[in-house]
């Protein structure tokens, strides 16, 4: 089940849209054309899933061709959250950056679809004192209701602490997100393993906190200032407002 911004229109938007009518059969292939948040390009994977081998690019305003679709990993993009990908020469593209006129499929499902990898956290390569298993105990361990200053506003850092370091080295959590190898981040992924880092962004220092898995994270501030309890990415996004940006693999500036 998708939950999105919406891509319906009262008219047809041009050649890019497909609108399906209700109880029609898709047509062999469709066509949509790709819209990023920020301009950039859109990633195309050999695999419905961020985690996959990225096989080349589409430019911001490129129209493509979709052959088919299939359901992969769930991703919150520019048109909501969803878990569709559409199959186009070259690989695959999460449909949430895909302006296709329609909230649902507009093409045949895809047969021989790879089984996308399974992304688990992992600390390989990268140093830190703590695994992501044992930065989940230490952050459980860390739960409080209570005002602690030292949690007030540094969630960067608490995220560094979990794993071993007395802080991130980075200035925000935002500009660490950007500091990240894009190689150990997932754009727009909401599948976080336990021990992924979650990161947001309001238009100033953003905000990151730690995956305990089954969709659930430690986060301060967001139940009382100072405060380090259990809540979700859709709670962040509502409740402060923050753009989710993906997840990442416990990478510290620190560090590198």
């Amino acid at each position: 089940m998708r939950i999105r911004i919406g891509k319906r229109t009262a008219a047809v938007v041009g050649a890019a849209a497909a609108i399906v009518l209700a109880g029609a059969t898709p047509a062999l292939a469709a066509t949509g054309t790709v819209h990023t948040d920020s301009g950039a390009p859109l990633t195309v994977r050999s695999a419905p899933s961020t985690g996959a081998t990225s096989t080349g690019t589409v430019a911001d305003g490129t129209a493509v061709t979709i052959d088919c679709q299939t359901t992969g990993e769930t991703v919150t993009g520019k048109y909501g959250t969803s878990n569709i990908w559409d199959h186009i020469p070259g690989g695959y593209i999460t449909d949430t950056y895909v302006y296709t006129g329609s909230d649902g499929r507009i093409a045949p499902d895809c047969t021989d679809v790879p089984t996308p990898p399974t992304t688990a956290c992992s600390t390989s390569g990268l140093g830190d004192p703590n695994t992501c298993a044992q930065a989940v105990t230490k952050a459980k361990s860390r739960v409080h209701t209570n005002y602690d200053s030292s949690y007030d506003g540094w969630c960067d850092r608490i995220n560094a602490q979990n794993y071993g370091f007395s802080a991130s080295g980075s200035t925000t959590a935002y500009v660490h997100w950007t500091q990240i190898p894009s190689s150990y981040k997932h754009a727009g992924s909401t599948d976080v393993p336990a021990g992924g880092l979650a990161f947001f962004s309001n238009g100033g220092a953003g905000h990151t906190m730690i995956s305990i898995g089954g969709g659930k994270f430690l986060s301060n501030d967001i139940h009382g200032a100072g405060t380090y309890t259990e809540t979700t990415i859709s709670e962040i996004k509502s409740k402060w407002g923050q753009t989710y940006l993906g997840w990442s693999q416990p990478w510290f500036k620190v560090n590198h």
